[in-house]
């Protein structure tokens, strides 16, 4: 336990402020987005710059704490949170900056995907970021970042042009093709190993202001012909349609017609990055498989299609357990299994998606960056979410139970999205990384040695 005067000489090296369990927004400052998550750490640093973050480096690191960092607090594991440790808050700093003429943008470390949405948008710009507007940008970008426009642009890792990075040290260096290339190599898709990013510098793209977006909902009756058809498509698709497969129940709110509340559906979400009329045209077989239990298809404004899922995910009211693994192939054998357990879903808010790979983000060559799975062409990922606390035994086992009985038909794991609580260790990082990981040990030995950014999905320094 820190003696008080310790505390009060840290807080007057900052501009930013110290929560400490005694302060009255302690437990609202500790929530993250997964409602599951409940961690009391010592110190909550909330940064307003870089300064800030490397006082904060320094002091944890003197005096022996465990440091978390928090981007957007969106990390399925909670893994922005630790107990009795120091936790490096970026959430204040959201500041985003956009360069027209080259095309890029300066983005802080704690800003969210809707804050980079509201000003590239200004001016038809976007960064490739996720499918949820509130996820954080730093979490989503340094894990890999697939999003809905993974096939025309890649993945947001690979829209990187630099970062700036507090190392363990507690020096700020800039990596990037030029410099500290090593280091810019293993944040393209390696977590938060290396340092802490405060900001990250963006390729942005003419994508919008429209853009056509697909959601019909056909009946899971039809699953099997939905999915083989989708499957297909999606294959011989153009780079501007990206697309996920979700098995889901219609949950009892006004957003869907009264008489399709409460249905199991699949559901396609598809976007088309280019033209709106062509995209209405190119996705129009996917609302023609059969007849659908509602179609919520049309042209949208692509900082709303960014937020549309949003309400499926509020922060800290809901229960979040995700996990995910490449599939070997989606033919349909994979397909009955996927759809056998779609149906017995233990509860109905729980969702089954299948994500199409494909375009730019397999064409990069895996060796380019420390993301690993360039060469698969679908994942499966098992989102779990749910209300009442009683289902969490039930609910989390049963994810558990699909991705075992899938591996059979499995390869690797994704985890910067979807790693569950991370509950296999090195296996489970060995396994996302494969022949990446030995680069990443030993780039990692170089920058942090001690091990000091460990609370994460970790990479062992090398010995």
């Amino acid at each position: 336990m820190l003696e008080k005067k310790t505390i009060t000489e840290f807080n007057n090296t900052l501009l930013g402020d110290i929560i400490t369990p005694e302060d009255k927004n302690y437990d609202q400052e500790r929530q993250v987005w997964n409602g599951l998550i409940d961690k009391y750490p010592e110190l909550i640093v909330k940064c307003r710059g870089t300064s800030d973050v490397i006082h904060a480096v320094n002091f944890a690191r003197e005096n022996n704490l465990q440091v978390s960092i928090r981007g957007g607090g969106h990390n399925v594991a909670g893994l922005a949170m630790v107990d009795d440790g120091l936790v490096i808050d970026l959430s204040d700093m959201r500041g985003v900056y956009v360069d027209t003429d080259s095309k890029t943008a300066i983005v802080e470390g704690g800003a969210t995907w809707a804050d980079v949405d509201r000003e590239t948008q200004l001016y038809g710009l976007a960064a490739p970021g996720g499918v949820v507007s509130t996820t954080g940008v730093a979490g989503l970008t340094l894990g890999g970042g697939l999003g809905r426009l993974r096939k025309k642009h890649g993945l947001s890792c690979d829209n990187l042009r630099s970062v700036r990075i507090v190392t363990a040290e507690g020096n700020v260096l800039t990596a990037n093709k030029h410099e500290n290339e090593d280091l810019f190599w293993a944040v393209r898709g390696g977590g938060g190993n290396f340092g802490v990013v405060t900001s990250f510098e963006f390729n942005l793209h003419e994508v919008g202001p429209q853009v056509m977006f697909c959601l019909p909902m056909y009946p899971i009756e039809m699953a099997e012909k939905v999915l083989s058809v989708w499957r297909d498509f999606m294959v011989s698709s153009p780079d501007e349609v990206s697309s996920e497969a979700l098995l889901w129940s219609i949950p009892d709110v006004e957003d869907f017609p009264e008489e399709a509340r409460g249905k199991s559906i699949v559901g396609i979400p598809a976007m088309y990055s280019g033209d709106p009329d062509e995209g209405q045209r190119v996705l129009q077989p996917l609302r023609e498989i059969g007849e659908p239990v509602v179609d919520m298809s049309g042209q949208y404004p692509f900082a709303v299609v960014q937020t549309m899922f949003d309400w499926v995910f509020p922060k800290n009211e809901r229960n979040y357990y995700f996990k995910s693994t490449d599939l070997s192939s989606l033919d349909d054998d994979v397909i009955k299994a996927i759809i056998s357990k779609g149906k017995e879903r233990p509860v109905p808010s729980m969702l089954m998606a299948i994500w199409h790979y494909g375009g730019e983000m397999n064409r990069i060559p895996a060796e380019d960056t420390a993301f690993g799975s360039r060469d698969t062409s679908f994942l499966l990922s098992v989102d779990s979410i749910w209300d009442d606390p009683a289902d969490s035994e039930k609910v989390i086992a049963w994810s558990r139970n699909v991705l075992d009985e899938m591996k059979p038909y499995s390869g690797n794991w994704y985890v910067s999205q979807f790693p569950g609580f991370g509950e296999e260790g090195n296996e489970l990082v060995q396994s996302a990384y494969g022949k990446n990981y030995e680069r990443l040990a030993k780039i990692k030995a170089k920058y942090d040695p001690d091990n000091f950014f460990s609370v994460n999905l970790n990479i062992k320094p090398a010995d």
